[in-house]
């Protein structure tokens, strides 16, 4: 059973019939479907269902040479809003199923973002016609959690968000031109970090770990596309599975100047969450890569 079906609101679903019937239900009865031919003259099927707003399952998989259609894999998702990154994304195939992971350097992380990726149908579909790669494109992340709690904020006045903000474009500025290998700017961050440790190890001491980190987000576990994070929530709404009555959180999370949406089961959420407060929990990153219309079609 796949650990984030709870996020999406089936944490009772247990036994492996029942789990059949609602993937049998999400292909006959799907609200959208995709396919294409692969490279390998293979004809790949993808069909997804929402059982709440922007909430579903998908099920993937490939359509013999009678029309039959044979599943893979199924995945949980949570369909993200806006535009999260502007950065190139790369994408690599998982080597046990015909899934595929995205990587995004984006800059205002200083990590490599790896997620699952959900349209693999249009990405499959340029690759088989020689489309790759496809410049212009932008980034929508969302997020699946299973486990999560809500923080209280750092209270700031206005002058510190003020210097916070300015602070951020600086480092920005750094970062992009460390990458293209300014020695200079490689140095000042190097100093800047090293400064910002001792000054962590001195408050530390005394001093709350989340009254000094305002946000975070770092790789958990050994699964490249699962993450730790600490945001601010920015917005929230609450939604029914319309099949199991099961209520859900959809908190808009800022995270290290990310914005996000991160799904999760009101039974899993530990706190109430509100605008201004933060959210802190493991999450499965997912992914929708924005294709400009022509590069598709």
């Amino acid at each position: 059973m796949h650990k984030y079906m709870r996020a999406v609101g089936f944490s009772t679903l247990k036994s492996r019939k029942k789990l059949q019937e609602l993937l049998t239900e999400v292909v006959m009865n799907s609200e959208r479907r995709a396919i294409t031919m692969n490279k390998d003259n293979m004809l790949l099927g993808e069909f997804c269902k929402n059982f709440a707003d922007n909430l579903g399952i998908a099920v993937c998989g490939e359509f013999d040479d009678e029309e039959k259609f044979t599943y893979e894999y199924y995945y949980p998702y949570l369909e993200g809003n806006g535009i999260t990154s502007y950065e190139d994304v790369s994408v690599e195939r998982h080597a046990d199923k015909d899934s595929y992971a995205g990587v995004c350097d984006d800059i205002k992380v200083g990590i490599s973002l790896i997620f699952y990726l959900q349209n693999r149908i249009p990405y499959i579909k340029a690759q088989a016609t020689d489309k790759l790669p496809i410049r212009g494109t932008t980034l929508t992340l969302s997020a699946l959690s299973v486990k999560g709690s809500v923080m209280l904020p750092i209270q700031k006045d206005e002058e510190q968000l003020q210097r916070v903000k300015q602070d951020s474009i600086t480092r920005n500025k750094l970062m992009a031109a460390a990458r293209k290998g300014d020695e200079e700017a490689i140095e000042t961050l190097t100093l800047e970090d090293m400064d910002m440790y001792t000054t962590i190890s001195k408050r530390i001491q005394k001093d709350d770990v989340f009254s000094l980190v305002d946000t975070y987000f770092m790789p958990y576990g050994v699964e490249c596309d699962q993450y730790s994070i600490l945001g601010e929530i920015v917005g929230m709404r609450m939604v029914t599975n319309k099949l199991t009555g099961e209520k859900i959180y959809i908190l808009t999370i800022c995270c290290n100047e990310l914005t996000f949406d991160v799904s999760i089961n009101i039974i899993d959420l530990f706190g109430e969450p509100q605008v201004g407060r933060r959210f802190k929990g493991i999450i499965w990153l997912q992914g929708h890569i924005n294709f400009p219309e022509e590069a598709v079609l």
